[in-house]
């Protein structure tokens, strides 16, 4: 690995680790790049362009390294769980590939709940491009179903597989134990396929909400990637 890759590396895993521990919106470059171990303290600005870049080159990571593995799964898929399984199991098995303890599925759930970091999702689906069209197939594969039911459903997905996946590193942090990430990649997948093709249950609004004016569920991500 060149020299400038290496020192590139060290300053987003010690930025990973360091938004986990103390929020994304606590940590100042310049502390990145000291746990990082670079003497320059505007390492940041002269590798990333600042704080946004940094972030872009965190999702970036995160999302390539599943684009891949997503792309050959839904090559394979003939149903709804196959389609779920492509969007979730590359997930679980790249936190499995990674070096214990990892900070991957955390940070990426701090992220979707961030501004900043949020506002860079919504702009990166050219950087899932697979994962877009497994979202197209579910859509289709439950057009019997209300259509802003299966999109509310699906925007549901990324936060479920994160949200788990988070509590899964914690745990593992602090009792020591390896998580069980390909056990965790097919529990969800089967309970996210369940999820997406249950009943759909409809009781009348109470006086004074819903009607004409019913928000609906956003479509699935915005433009925002699957995680």
């Amino acid at each position: 690995m060149a020299r400038s890759e290496a020192a590139r590396t060290a300053l987003l895993d010690a930025a990973e680790r360091l938004f986990v521990q103390a929020g994304i919106s606590q940590v100042s470059d310049r502390k990145v790049a000291e746990a990082a171990g670079n003497t320059n303290h505007s390492a940041v600005g002269y590798y990333f362009g600042g704080r946004e870049g940094l972030l872009r080159a965190l999702l970036t990571r995160h999302l390539s390294v599943l684009e891949e593995p997503r792309r050959v799964m839904f090559e394979r898929s003939d149903s709804l769980l196959d389609d779920v399984r492509a969007l979730v199991v590359p997930v679980t098995d790249t936190l499995a590939g990674l070096p214990r303890p990892t900070w991957r599925a955390r940070f990426v759930s701090q992220a979707m709940h961030h501004p900043a970091a949020t506002g860079l999702l919504h702009g990166m689906a050219a950087q899932a491009p697979t994962a877009t069209l497994v979202i197209r197939s579910v859509v289709t594969r439950l057009d019997h179903l209300p259509r802003d039911i299966v999109r509310g459903r699906a925007t549901l997905m990324t936060h479920i597989v994160m949200s788990a996946c988070a509590d899964m590193e914690e745990l593992a942090e602090r009792d020591g134990r390896p998580p069980r990430w390909h056990a965790a990649g097919d529990f969800l997948s089967d309970s996210i396929a369940g999820m997406l093709a249950a009943p759909v249950s409809r009781r009348p609004d109470p006086p004074g909400e819903g009607g004409g004016d019913e928000e609906r569920p956003s479509r699935p991500g915005g433009d925002a990637p699957p995680a």
